[in-house]
Order: C-alpha cells, then structure tokens, then sequence
C-alpha cells in the first residue's frame, strides 16, 4: 500500500459517471465528501466498522475540513461571480482551488494513514449509512451512486 491509495481511489471513483453530482448533493446536505469517500475505500476494502474507528475518522476528517479546506472552499466560491468578469481573479480562483484539491489530498492522505491497516472483523463493513444518517434530506440515492462507484473500482491497498 502506498501513501496515496486512498487518493488514486477517490480520483477514479469520482471519475465514474453521476458520482461527482452525488457527492456535490451529500456535500449540500452537510456531509464531508473526502470522508465518505474514505468510507467509501474502507467498504471497498471490506474494513469493519465500529463506533471507535469511526469517531477517529471523523475527528481527523472535521479537524482538518474546518480549519484548511472550508476555508479555501469558501473563499473559492466567494470570488466566483466576479471573477467571470475579472481576469486576474478568475486565476486567483483557480490557485485557490487547486489549493483546495491539495488541502483534500492531504485530508484523504491523513485518513488512510490512520485507517490502512483496519481490517475485516466482528462489525459491519458499511462505513456510508452511519456517516449519512444525520444528513439534511433525502440522499439515500446519492450514497447509493457512491457505493457503486466505490465497488466497480479495484481494490487497490488491500490485504
């Protein structure tokens, strides 16, 4: 397994079809969409869940999202309008988003690193439900494109 298995899965899972819509849906109805993509990768990878690996994932994942990545995203979606009128910030936007996708990158690196050598075990393998459970909304078919995204991809990284 390397440092950037979970990243190389969440590109191409993200890649299939309808999946980038499903994920911009569950990121609206408030769900973190680099950690269902980890939960994603851990069903894929067929790692038990339990509320402790869980909360550590989501510990990780909000830590980061709130300090580094919503903040690049929202800056990002600030300059939006004006800069389809102004050049010069039209490419600040996209430094900025760029920097977004490495501050996600970093985000999925953190997350494998404390999830890659979870393994099956006495809990369940469906790491989705418990991390859409609270969302806003119905988004039952959004978790479902993901899922089947997640299991058409190879199992890169696993044991």
């Amino acid at each position: 397994m390397t440092s950037d298995d979970l990243w190389r899965f969440a590109l191409a899972c993200y890649a299939q079809p309808g999946v980038e819509p499903a994920c911009l849906e569950l990121q609206a109805a408030g769900a973190d969409v680099c950690l269902l993509l980890a939960a994603a990768w851990l069903e894929r990878r067929n790692a038990a869940c339990d509320e402790q690996r869980l909360e550590r994932l989501k510990t990780i994942s909000k830590d980061w999202q709130v300090q580094v990545v919503a903040p690049l995203r929202a800056l990002r979606q600030h300059w939006r309008q004006q800069a389809a009128n102004d050049e010069e910030l039209a490419d600040l936007r996209m430094r900025v988003k760029q920097l977004e996708l490495d501050a996600e990158k970093v985000q999925l690196q953190r997350l494998q690193s404390a999830a890659q050598h979870w393994s099956a075990g006495s809990g369940s393998p469906d790491w989705l439900e418990p991390l859409c459970a609270d969302l806003r909304g119905d988004t039952r078919v959004a978790v479902q494109t993901l899922r089947h995204a997640a299991t058409a991809q190879p199992a890169t990284g696993d044991a």
